[in-house]
């Protein structure tokens, strides 16, 4: 009989259809049954010797909730017989103007340990949130679980995984305790995903992902010069493959409709052959050598709520002189999918694992870096700028500042007029503590009418150092923006042309946010985990 080595993970969700994503131990036929008698099959696809199933879902009625179990090759895997939580359940919508959206949002999650054991970093924020929903089966929950990016740590190891990797191989040679392949790839999410309380979570809240850098490697495609360094690494061509493979697997089918998955060639492909692992590995080889060829990003609609997801770190252009975070024809997309059908949204979020608005001591240094990089000051400072970009992540919007601007640019033009929404949120992480940023336009400029915001939360499960938290408060003060303008003018870096304030925070700790979007009001609030593993409100405010 098969078994369920992983998930199930509820993925997509719309008034009729769903997602579920599953492994199995062996080739099967993977079942959703629904108590309303709403169903789907699918056989499991094979990569590297692993057995997933993407199952839709159909014949769902909007407005309702239905528990659901999975079975594989006709025998019930899903609920555990022994499980603590209550039924997982598919909840569909049925929007109209009354009905309140709520987007729940955050980013790094290491993974945490055993319940049993001590945590250096605290309760995990996901665990705490699967607590307080469990507690209350019927009350509020998210409607989406929105994961900003470092999903897994390829490059960041726990203790008990390094144990596993040292049993598989000699951890003296290079990639060390870090991982080197798919297999290993796997076990990272296994980690993560089989925690108790997170599985169920993942299991009944739907959810939608992109990676960051962790997810392959820390400061992944900073630069082109660290990119040419990277592939002359010997274990760095396995290392991304693997990295664009499991991540397609584990997270990437999931963020698609099931219209999307009926006509993409890859999943086709995966699914054509007894085992799909050379036709992800062709994918995945070609996503490394095109970029342009491959589009991680996605758009999905929630009622009158529209969220892009934007993929911030495969789609960049390298090159000094033509720097940009999303390469033209991202570039596009995003311009098309932010500006199609306006006036059939009420609210626009933009999900970027990188924060567009830092603080001003560190967007200006991002600034200058780049442009000595780019040989503003010579090549002795150029050199010098690399090195201090990989060494201190300078690699944020701001240090694309075309790209910068442009994303300015498009906001106030999705943000005005007749048909504007009435806020456009900027949903970011990676930085590890949280805050809320809105920006201004100058006078005579074409300002938006909504109210635009950058929301920043991080981490869900992880830490920063006391040094950095300090370093943070220091870039909002007054006299971190005076020495980030020395910064920019000693770089012949030209001030932004927008404006912005911190309006909220900055928050440290694991935590989460949540917008509740109903009609054309906006609420957030911000959730941190707290020693008695609950979690406890921080901040909440009206935006609109």
């Amino acid at each position: 009989m098969a078994r369920l080595r992983l998930g199930p993970l509820l993925r997509y969700v719309d008034e009729e259809t769903a997602t579920v994503w599953v492994e199995a131990s062996r080739p099967c036929v993977a079942e959703v049954r629904c108590a309303d008698g709403a169903s789907g099959s699918a056989p499991t696809f094979q990569v590297d010797g692993h057995h997933y199933a993407l199952i839709p879902v159909s014949g769902l009625t909007p407005g309702t909730e239905t528990t659901y179990e999975v079975v594989l090759d006709g025998g019930g895997v899903w609920p555990l017989a022994d499980s603590p939580y209550p039924p997982s359940t598919i909840r569909t919508p049925a929007y109209d103007t009354d009905t309140p959206v709520r987007v729940t949002f955050g980013s790094c999650r290491w993974a945490a340990p055993p319940a049993d054991e001590h945590d250096p970093v605290g309760p995990d924020a996901l665990d705490t949130l699967a607590a307080r929903i469990a507690a209350d089966p019927d009350g509020e929950r998210p409607d989406v679980l929105v994961l900003l990016g470092d999903q897994v740590y390829a490059d960041e190891t726990s203790p008990a995984t390094r144990q596993w990797l040292a049993r598989r191989r000699d951890l003296s040679d290079p990639p060390g305790t870090e991982v080197a392949d798919y297999q290993e790839y796997t076990h990272l999410y296994y980690e993560s995903w089989l925690d108790p309380e997170v599985r169920w979570l993942l299991s009944t809240v739907p959810s939608c992902m992109i990676f960051d850098d962790h997810d392959v490697i820390d400061d992944w495609n900073t630069s082109a010069a660290w990119l040419a360094d990277m592939r002359e690494v010997p274990w760095w061509r396995e290392r991304l493959l693997s990295g664009l493979m499991s991540y397609w697997v584990h997270q990437h089918i999931g963020n698609l409709s099931p219209a999307a998955l009926a006509t993409d060639p890859v999943y086709a492909a995966v699914r054509a052959t007894p085992d799909g692992t050379d036709a992800l590995r062709e994918f995945a080889a070609r996503a490394d050598t095109d970029p342009a060829s491959v589009r991680w990003s996605y758009r999905r609609d929630f009622g009158r709520v529209r969220l892009l997801m934007v993929d911030t770190r495969a789609a960049r252009v390298l090159d000094e002189q033509r720097r940009a975070m999303l390469a033209p024809d991202e570039a596009k997309w995003l311009r098309e999918q932010a500006l199609a059908d306006r006036g059939s949204y009420d609210h626009l979020l933009i999900g970027t694992s990188l924060p567009w608005l830092l603080p001003h001591l560190i967007h200006d240094a991002e600034g200058w870096n780049a442009a000595l990089c780019r040989g503003e000051r010579g090549r002795r400072w150029a050199r010098f700028g690399e090195d201090l970009r990989r060494r201190a992540d300078l690699e944020h919007w701001a240090a694309f500042p075309a790209s910068f601007e442009a994303l300015a640019d498009l906001i106030a033009e999705a943000g005005s007029g007749d048909a504007a929404p009435a806020t456009i949120s900027v949903l970011s992480g990676d930085v590890h503590h949280a805050y809320v940023a809105e920006p201004s336009w100058p006078a005579g400029a074409e300002a938006p009418s909504a109210r635009v915001l950058q929301l920043t939360c991080s981490p869900v499960h992880n830490s920063v150092p006391a040094s950095i938290r300090v370093g943070f408060r220091f870039g909002w003060s007054r006299f971190g923006r005076v020495l980030g303008r020395r910064f920019a003018r000693h770089g012949r870096a030209g001030a932004p042309r927008i404006a912005w304030r911190r309006t909220g925070g900055p928050w440290f700790g694991n935590q989460l946010m949540t917008l509740t979007l109903r009609g054309r009001g906006a609420l957030l609030a911000l959730d941190q985990a707290d020693a008695g593993r609950e979690l406890v409100r921080a901040d909440e405010r009206r935006l609109a």
